[in-house]
């Protein structure tokens, strides 16, 4: 029998930043420099915290209401616990903020000069799941993306001091592209939260409906649009690859990880047949290794 543990004020932290382990790639991977593991698991921690409150998947208990202000008749309430949370985002760039992870997120913050911008863009895709549940087109999807992944990339290349403008527009499509392949492998588990992020246009286009999406397995129809949504996320990753060759160091290792992470989830996808609704298909360890050994030697050609 499971054990009900009672919620300690410590216990959101914990619990949040252990959901790091289920990603693609390793948000912070040992051979980075300790400081910018430390400030990456920060902005980590906030951006999941970020989505827990979104998808009401936070940990049992209500900490994380109390620790943001929210009364407890509004905990479940995602719009308000979305607006408390942003509130206590503000208080890290000009006072003190409330909530653990956020104040683990102020020393970041201001030792690396960040702006609110990328982490305001990730409250706002948030808002938007409350809201939007269908994108009609590709091009709605891909300003979903802008919000809700290519601020990721930026506070990366923010923590790590490299950003430039060319080097923000290749993350932004390695982003967006990673997000695409989340989706595609999430198809299920979204629809069940009642949320497509399949274009309605593609649907149509491959004479796919909600219903297909619903059956234990994918149908011939479904394969194929998954493959198609598949070719769009490697362009995107191939748009943004040279990003890795811009970079030196343990950080051109860091963004291959990232890189590669899409590449070895799209392999695992095509390995499913496209099907990925009998399960989510992920990558092993060994075809990620692979694939960045790929993606270090094009940008060791490329640089």
């Amino acid at each position: 029998m499971t054990r009900v543990r009672q919620a300690r004020p410590d216990a959101t932290p914990r619990t949040t930043l252990d959901k790091a382990a289920d990603e693609n790639f390793p948000v912070a991977p040992f051979f980075l420099p300790r400081a910018w593991r430390d400030d990456l698991m920060a902005a980590y921690g906030y951006a999941r915290l970020v989505d827990d409150i979104g998808d009401g998947d936070l940990a049992p208990g209500g900490a994380d209401a109390r620790l943001l202000g929210v009364a407890p008749g509004d905990a479940e309430d995602r719009g308000v616990m979305l607006d408390a949370l942003e509130t206590d985002l503000r208080r890290v760039f000009d006072s003190t903020p409330r909530h653990p992870l956020l104040r683990a997120l102020q020393p970041t913050v201001r030792r690396r000069g960040l702006t609110p911008e990328p982490f305001l863009g990730l409250l706002a895709a948030n808002r938007q799941d409350q809201l939007v549940r269908r994108y009609e087109t590709y091009d709605d999807l891909l300003a979903y993306c802008e919000l809700s992944a290519n601020p990721v990339g930026r506070i990366v290349l923010g923590v790590t001091g490299t950003a430039t403008p060319e080097r923000i527009l290749r993350s932004d499509a390695i982003c967006t592209a990673l997000q695409i392949v989340e989706h595609l492998q999430d198809v299920a588990e979204d629809l069940g939260r009642d949320r497509i992020y399949l274009p309605a246009e593609d649907l149509k286009r491959f004479h796919v409906t909600e219903d297909d999406l619903a059956r234990p397995t994918a149908g011939a129809s479904v394969r194929s649009l998954i493959a198609f949504e598949a070719e769009r996320a490697r362009a995107l990753l191939a748009d943004g690859t040279p990003l890795v060759g811009s970079v030196h160091g343990r950080l051109r290792l860091l963004l291959a990880g990232f890189a590669a992470g899409g590449h070895a989830a799209l392999d695992a996808i095509a390995a499913a047949g496209f099907d990925v609704l009998a399960r989510a298909p992920k990558p092993t360890k060994r075809s990620l290794m692979r694939r960045a050994g790929t993606v270090l030697l094009a940008a060791r050609r490329e640089g």
